[in-house]
């Protein structure tokens, strides 16, 4: 079996883009994968054009090691967000492939199953007024569809620091979201990289009554000093990872022992296999794994594929029952979350388990989507 060819299709909302491609082989089988890039969809675009012609087309779907290889290092720069995003999207449509002609889900490939539920938590949800009455409305309709986590940054677009009145209204909408969700739901609170170590230790001590369950990217990802500096004063939790985008670049946090949770991003980080490598260094450190799923509906189905076969496996991020739900329909098969146990259950069907649907996929044309989360209103996800 040859790779004869990719198509790309791009599925548009106001603040994101998501980039789905089909490889297509010359047995007639057709692989899906799925990322989403932030102000770079164009640049993804133009680097899978030229990925095809150097690198895809041509090569056995089924040596995906061989393929991945030579997507991140035959060019000889080095692979930076879209590269590694480009290389994710082509591999993960290689193991849908693999699975299909296989007849066996991709986890069956990874080595089995440990699990056949995988807890999910809600992001997305509170595109509403920022005041602790709306979020504890809003946080309760994410209870009542069954969700047993959630996840919010309650920061404005602080940066650095976060003055006396700002940090009293973020605790305020703590407050009602935790009063909203009960004792026992887990509550993850975002920082999104925004403060300097001694704001983040603050704010995680006056947020500790509300029993955090990780606290999340509390400065910015570049200097991991300053989170191994977070770290030794805080007793919650730390995840990071959503922005590092090659498994080697985590080697220096595993030696800080900086973070408790490591978020990669399947759709950044060159795929399925080079998550489940990174899941297995974290295990030998005892960090749990809790993927960063911005995405739509192929790349939480991905996710779950790692989620089955990986021991260390937390919880998995899912933000398309709330924000841009409407985008659901364009995947077939799209991974549910059951209400009655707040939970996802391992597919077993061959592959991803999902297909792309390209006429509803052109319902939703690529737009200017734009997110800036050091806007004023960017949690309600409606750029003008």
């Amino acid at each position: 079996m040859r790779i004869t060819g990719i198509s790309t299709h791009v599925v548009g909302t106001p603040w994101r883009n998501l980039t789905y491609v089909l490889v297509h082989t010359d047995e007639g089988l057709t692989g899906v994968g799925e990322t989403r890039m932030l102000g770079h969809t164009d640049a993804l675009v133009g680097y899978l054009k030229e990925a095809e012609a150097n690198h895809i087309a041509g090569s056995d779907p089924f040596a995906v090691e061989d393929l991945v290889r030579r997507m991140k290092y035959g060019d000889y720069g080095r692979a930076g967000e879209i590269v590694m995003s480009g290389i994710a999207v082509v591999e993960m449509a290689c193991w849908d492939i693999k699975g299909k002609a296989l007849g066996v889900p991709v986890w069956q490939l990874l080595g089995g199953k440990v699990t056949d539920k995988v807890k999910a938590y809600a992001n997305g949800w509170y595109t509403t007024e920022r005041t602790p009455e709306a979020y504890h409305r809003a946080a309760k309709g994410v209870m009542a569809r069954g969700y047993r986590a959630l996840k919010i940054d309650p920061f404005g677009t602080g940066h650095l620091e976060l003055d006396a009145e700002r940090t009293r209204y973020a605790v305020s909408l703590i407050e009602a979201v935790r009063d909203a969700i009960g004792p026992d739901a887990e509550l993850m609170l975002e920082m999104h990289g925004r403060f300097s170590p001694a704001t983040a230790v603050r704010l995680a001590k006056e947020l500790a009554p509300f029993a955090p369950a990780w606290l999340e990217e509390p400065v910015p990802p570049e200097n991991l000093k300053a989170l191994a500096k977070v770290a030794e004063k805080v007793d919650i939790p730390v995840a990071t990872g959503e922005r590092i985008h090659d498994r080697i670049e985590f080697r220096e946090l595993f030696e800080s022992q900086a973070a408790d949770i490591i978020q990669p991003d399947l759709g950044h980080i060159g795929g399925i296999l080079e998550t489940r490598k990174l899941a297995a260094t974290a295990e030998t450190h005892y960090t749990l794994v809790a993927p960063h799923n911005v995405g739509g509906s192929v790349l939480t189905a991905a996710s779950l594929q790692l989620a089955a076969c990986t021991p260390n496996f937390k919880i998995l991020e899912h933000f398309n029952d709330f924000a841009d739900a409407e985008i659901k329909k364009v995947v077939k098969g799209a991974p549910q979350v059951d209400p009655a146990t707040g939970c996802f259950e391992v597919s077993h069907a061959p592959g991803l388990g999902v297909e792309l649907d390209v006429d509803a996929a052109a319902e939703f044309p690529q737009q200017r989507a734009r997110f800036d989360l050091w806007a004023e209103g960017w949690e309600k996800r409606a750029p003008k």
